[in-house]
C-alpha cells in the first residue's frame, strides 16, 4: 500500500513538473489570432526529421532546439529578422518549445509556448509536408 502512495505521488509531481515546465501555453486558435495580427511568428523547434515524418504547421517557421541551443546557424538570422515580434513556439509534447520560450524569454523575447503539433493538426488547421533536411 506504501509503495502505491509513493508511486503515485512521484507520479502526480512529474505531472505537475510537466506542466510547469512548459509555461505560458496557448491555444492553436489563439495561436491563429496573433499570427493574422502580424506581430507574431509561429516556430516548430522539433528535429528535421520530426517534421519530415509528421508535417508542420503551415505558416511555420522551421527552427530546431537543438540549433537554438548550439550554433545557432539558423537561428540567429531568424531573430535578427523578427525583432518586435512575439514567438509562439511548439513541438510534439509542447516540453521542448517551453525550453526553447524560456530561453528565449531570459533573452529578453516575448515568447509563448503553443504545445503540440498534434493540437495544431488535431484543430483542422492547414498543415503542409517538408522533406528531411
Amino acid at each position: 500500500m506504501k509503495l502505491l502512495l509513493i508511486a503515485i505521488c512521484v507520479l502526480a509531481a512529474l505531472f505537475v513538473f510537466s506542466q510547469l515546465s512548459r509555461g505560458k501555453t496557448i491555444a492553436p486558435a489563439e495561436a491563429v489570432k496573433r499570427l493574422e495580427g502580424g506581430n507574431a511568428v509561429l516556430v516548430d523547434v522539433r528535429e528535421p526529421g520530426e517534421w519530415a515524418a509528421s508535417g508542420v504547421a503551415a505558416p511555420a517557421v522551421l527552427l530546431s532546439l537543438s540549433d537554438l541551443q548550439g550554433a545557432r546557424k539558423d537561428w540567429k538570422p531568424f531573430l535578427e529578422e523578427s525583432q518586435g515580434k512575439e514567438l509562439i513556439l511548439y513541438c510534439r509534447s509542447g516540453n521542448r518549445s517551453g525550453i526553447a520560450a524560456r530561453l528565449l524569454a531570459k533573452e529578453g523575447w516575448s515568447t509563448v509556448n503553443a504545445g503540440a503539433f498534434k493540437d495544431w493538426a488535431g484543430a483542422g488547421l492547414p498543415v503542409r509536408q517538408v522533406s528531411a533536411r
